[in-house]
C-alpha cells in the first residue's frame, strides 16, 4: 500500500506536469482523489464511464489516464457525466491525467516509444507547444517498406501515404493529432511522420512537397506513456498495475 499523495507527488515530478502548457481542457495532474490510499494501479488512454467501471471491478484505485475529464469545459454533473463520477466514487478511484507531459517525455514519452518500437534513437526534439517540444525525430536508413510492415505487425490498422522517399532519411513522432505536425515538417528537414490520425486535407500537400505520411490510430499511438508510467509507478511503490483496454478503433 502507499499513499495518493505519494503517487502524485512523483508523478508530478517524473513527468514534469508544471513544465507544461498545456491545452484548456487538460487538466494535467489528479483530478479526482480516492481515500488516499493506493492499492492497485490502472492505466487507461481516455477517462469514460466505461474505463472506470473495468478499473472499479478489477479493484484499480490509482488510474492513469492520456485524455482526462474535462476536455469538454465545465458541464453539469447529470446524464453520463454523473455516472463517470458515481463509478469512480462508488470504486474509491483517484484519477490522474498526464496529457502533453507524456507525448513529449524523452523516456516514458508515447513518441520515444513509437520510434524504439521501429528500432530507432531519436535524437532532435520537434513540434513546440507553449515553450515545450511535444514530438520527436530519428535519423533512419530503413526502408519505408520495412518500417511500414513493422508498424503493420504492431498496429491494427495502418494508412499511409507514400508521396516521400522509399528510403527516409528522417522520421518524425507525433502521437495522437498529427495535424500540428504536418505543416512543419519541411522546415525540420523532415521526409516522413509517423502520427495516430490526420485530416483529409493533407494528402494534397504530402504529394506536392514529397512527405510519407503514416497513421497508426490516435489511440493506438497513445497507449504507450500512461502504460510506461504506470509500470515505472508500479516498480517504486510496489504495487501491482493492469492496463485498462477499450475497443476503440480510432
Amino acid at each position: 500500500m502507499a499513499s495518493l499523495q505519494q503517487l502524485v507527488d512523483y508523478c508530478d515530478k517524473r513527468t514534469r506536469r508544471a513544465a507544461f502548457r498545456d491545452f484548456p481542457g487538460a487538466h494535467n495532474g489528479l483530478q479526482v482523489a480516492n481515500d488516499g490510499r493506493v492499492t492497485r494501479i490502472g492505466a487507461a488512454v481516455d477517462a469514460g464511464l466505461v474505463p472506470f467501471e473495468r478499473a472499479a471491478e478489477r479493484g484499480v484505485d490509482f488510474l492513469l489516464v492520456h485524455h482526462g475529464l474535462f476536455w469538454g469545459g465545465v458541464q453539469p454533473l447529470t446524464g453520463p457525466v454523473y455516472s463517470r463520477f458515481a463509478a469512480l466514487v462508488r470504486g474509491n478511484c483517484a484519477v490522474y491525467s498526464s496529457h502533453l507531459p507524456l507525448d513529449a517525455h524523452d523516456e516514458l514519452g508515447n513518441n520515444v516509444i513509437l520510434a524504439r518500437q521501429l528500432g530507432l534513437k531519436p535524437k532532435r526534439q520537434f513540434l513546440p507547444h507553449e515553450g515545450e517540444f511535444i514530438g520527436w525525430i530519428a535519423p533512419n536508413k530503413l526502408k519505408r517498406s520495412q518500417l511500414c510492415a513493422r508498424l503493420e505487425e504492431l498496429y491494427p490498422r495502418v494508412t499511409t501515404i507514400d508521396c516521400g522517399p522509399a528510403v527516409p532519411k528522417q522520421v518524425a513522432f507525433c502521437s495522437g493529432s498529427g495535424n500540428s505536425a504536418v505543416p512543419q515538417l519541411v522546415a525540420a528537414g523532415v521526409d516522413t511522420l509517423i502520427t495516430g490520425e490526420l485530416r483529409e486535407e493533407w494528402f494534397n500537400y504530402a504529394e506536392e512537397h514529397r512527405l510519407n505520411l503514416i497513421c497508426c490510430g490516435h489511440y493506438a499511438t497513445e497507449v504507450h506513456g500512461v502504460k510506461a508510467l504506470a509500470a515505472e509507478l508500479a516498480k517504486k511503490f510496489h504495487l501491482p498495475w493492469e492496463f485498462i483496454e477499450t475497443d476503440n478503433p480510432l
